[in-house]
């Protein structure tokens, strides 16, 4: 199943906030992906302190996916979520052949309108 399409560019209020930086890459088979992807951004949407996410993934399987959020604590708290550890068990288990995350505080942010 092929996920979901959203807003290329997340909407996003006045710096400070947090930057969840996921990249990865997938493996070949696909087993739920999809439909999970899609949920995860429906579930991180109704977190409190979600602002919003931008994500991209090329033909090879690398993505990176930008998760923006208030606080480390709505952060902390998204990773506690639990339909959120299965994804991230299942990912580990079948969907990713490497990835990593990083988090960062966004001291200042511009765009071209």
């Amino acid at each position: 199943m092929k996920a979901k399409t959203f807003e290329p560019f997340a909407q996003l209020k006045e710096p400070p906030y947090y930057a969840v930086i996921f990249s990865s890459l997938r493996t070949p088979q696909d087993k739920g992906y999809g439909v999970m992807a899609d949920r995860m951004v429906e579930l991180a949407a109704e977190q409190p302190g979600y602002l919003g996410l931008e994500s991209a993934r090329d033909a090879a399987g690398f993505g990176i996916t930008v998760s923006y959020w208030t606080s480390m604590e709505s952060i902390s708290d998204w990773k506690k979520n639990a339909e959120h550890q299965v994804a991230q068990e299942t990912g580990r288990r079948d969907w990713y052949a490497h990835y990593e995350l990083r988090i960062a505080r966004v001291e200042r942010a511009y765009s071209k309108p």
